[in-house]
């Protein structure tokens, strides 16, 4: 048997989860002796640590959006390179004991991160050479921040061709140990869509209300004196916005609750002309793999607006800036088949960047280990 251990970060979920979950159901079918567990970092060293800074997050991003934005772009984003080497931080020693000491539990032969802070205390530990185990980064962000171990880590599935040549350029990774995987996403997600019939476009997938986005819900409550489309409202676990939309007893806006099967999803895609959702890393994957026209009305500061950035700079989604206006605009671009070309065409472009998918590069990495290195060897007797 061999184990790999997934370290997303907090309880809640995020993409950081859903690609940890979508890499283990491809092992779990693959490799039968593949033995994967994923724990949350943060919840393991103090459960009620994880409780006050999840907390924090969602009320920080929530209530003053731009300070927060301000924080992650100065001190996540911005990258300085003496963080490879110089470590100040006076946390970083509590959180290498709690590592050491769950990976001595845990006996992993590999570990693969799908957040940035568990990466940041592997690369410590590794530039000490405490560390054998190989690690694997895989970024759920069209970016990556600066928290991301780097020039320690053994291998990083990284979004894009621009993400490899950083890595290649400012942290001097050799390219062997650099695979461009794009945003991982379920199988489901990968099958080539059948060609749509041409038609006029009238249903529109709304993805996001799990966060309760102000432009958005005003969105939906400009559109229910309108017939120009109808909605599937997507309200994971926003019960307020779901009985909000379920009272007004419209016919064209229907509120969905948490869907967690990626069946479920995929033929609700192939049932959309287009969608309306924030800029997250994993579902925007999702949604280019299917090939469906994407909208945002809104974002939540740090990681989606930079995410928004780049997709807006690449030309892969279309912005509503104005949500009173923006079913026009919709219209108005989806019965455009020049522009629909243009945008299937630059969707397109990014894809040829990807050199496999995320499943494939991992299969890579669990069949070359040699046998030797599946033994326990994280620690220096």
């Amino acid at each position: 048997m061999m184990k790999v251990l997934f370290l997303p970060l907090f309880q809640m979920n995020t993409g950081h989860h859903k690609v940890a979950d979508t890499l283990i159901d491809f092992l779990h079918r693959q490799f039968p002796w593949v033995e994967s567990k994923k724990i949350d970092f943060l919840s393991y060293c103090n459960e009620l640590m994880e409780k006050m800074v999840s907390g924090a997050y969602l009320r920080w991003i929530r209530s003053h959006p731009a300070s927060y934005h301000r924080v992650y772009k100065t001190f996540m984003y911005e990258e300085s390179l003496r963080l490879e080497f110089i470590s100040f931080e006076p946390w970083l020693p509590y959180f290498e004991g709690k590592m050491k000491k769950m990976l001595e539990q845990e006996r992993p032969d590999l570990i693969v991160c799908t957040h940035s802070f568990p990466s940041r205390i592997l690369q410590q530990l590794k530039r000490k050479k405490v560390l054998a185990i190989p690690v694997v980064n895989v970024y759920t962000d069209f970016f990556m921040n600066s928290i991301w171990g780097k020039r320690f880590i053994d291998y990083h599935f990284v979004p894009h061709q621009e993400a490899k040549g950083e890595l290649i350029v400012k942290h001097g990774i050799d390219e062997r140990r650099i695979v461009v995987t794009g945003i991982p996403v379920h199988d489901t997600f990968m099958k080539m869509p059948e060609v749509r019939r041409r038609r006029q476009p009238t249903h529109v997938l709304v993805a996001g209300g799990n966060q309760g986005l102000g432009n958005m819900t005003a969105f939906l409550r400009a559109a229910r004196t309108s017939t120009l489309f109808r909605y599937s409202v997507l309200c994971g676990a926003n019960k307020q916005l779901y009985h909000e939309i379920a009272s007004w007893q419209l016919p064209h806006i229907r509120p969905l609750p948490y869907i967690n099967s990626p069946e479920e999803m995929n033929q609700l895609y192939d049932e959309a002309d287009a969608v309306i959702t924030k800029p997250g890393g994993v579902t925007i994957s999702e949604l280019l793999h299917k090939r469906i026209p994407i909208f945002t009305i809104d974002c939540l500061p740090g990681q989606e607006r930079i995410n928004w950035q780049y997709l807006r700079r690449n030309g892969l989604i279309y912005h509503l800036a104005e949500p009173g206006n923006g079913e026009r605009k919709m219209i108005r671009l989806l019965t455009d088949d020049v522009e629909k070309n243009r945008f299937f065409r630059r969707v397109s472009d990014y894809f040829a960047g990807v050199e496999k998918t995320g499943q494939e590069a991992l299969a890579e990495v669990v069949t070359a280990m040699p046998q030797q290195r599946m033994a326990w060897r994280a620690f220096r007797p």
